[in-house]
């Protein structure tokens, strides 16, 4: 299986750039995408990037990805915090996912504070701004060279 990442994006990121710049920055989703990457091939990783406003077009696409992609990277926007479909998609095909938020989401309105994705992420990462996308990407290259570690090593014997 090629050492593929899938990096979904939620409602209303396709605005960055324009949308609230105090909160979101400058960058635009595409500046974001070019920047995974560019980050991706350093690491060996193909970066599948995508967006969409659509709750049940996310869980599609990670109810496809169980075969294809070795992990997830994950910014479900405001469906973080309404969505129980999404991370019931992420349970079923058990594969690492980071959640990534551009604003540290925190120190924002309470009804951020809950996220329905972070219990059943690997891990999380809140208010580094696009920077969160790419400390996302290498935590992911380490899951999965961590992971090929795992496979090669294959079962341990408890015999001595």
């Amino acid at each position: 299986m090629p050492n593929t990442v899938l990096i979904l994006n939620g409602p209303n990121l396709n605005l960055l750039g324009r949308r609230e710049p105090s909160v979101y920055g400058r960058e635009t989703l595409d500046d974001i995408a070019a920047a995974c990457r560019v980050r991706g091939e350093k690491l060996r990783i193909r970066v599948d990037f995508r967006q969409t406003n659509h709750e049940g077009e996310l869980v599609e696409w990670i109810q496809q990805s169980h075969a294809d992609v070795r992990g997830i990277i994950l910014n479900a926007a405001a469906y973080t915090h309404t969505s129980v479909a999404i991370p019931d998609a992420l349970r079923a095909v058990a594969l690492p996912c980071i959640e990534v938020h551009l604003s540290n989401v925190h120190a924002r309105e309470s009804f951020r504070h809950h996220s329905y994705i972070s219990p059943v992420a690997t891990g999380v990462i809140v208010g580094l701004g696009s920077q969160g996308y790419l400390l996302a990407l290498d935590a992911m290259a380490r899951l999965i060279a961590d992971a090929d570690a795992a496979n090669a090593d294959g079962p341990r014997s408890l015999s001595t």
